[in-house]
């Protein structure tokens, strides 16, 4: 997935996959997936995507500043 936010574009394809945390078996519509990226110039994000009934209908990206990214491993 690409998106771009506020003149920055953050593409799946194109970054390095971090962390990876599974919620449920695939194909559960309540089941999700977030997923920790860098980008080559050391930004990162996170992907959300997840079934119809869970906390991420739909896929998206979101930017995490350097300094949330321990946080939002503990918290998972």
């Amino acid at each position: 997935m690409k998106k771009t936010i506020n003149g920055v574009t953050y593409d799946t394809n194109g970054a390095t996959m971090d962390k990876k945390f599974t919620c449920g078996a695939p194909g559960d519509p309540c089941g999700y997936e977030e997923t920790l990226y860098i980008t080559n110039d050391g930004k990162y994000f996170v992907y959300t995507n997840g079934g119809d009934k869970s906390r991420y209908t739909h896929e998206d990206i979101t930017p995490i500043a350097r300094d949330k990214v321990t946080d939002w491993m503990l918290s998972r």
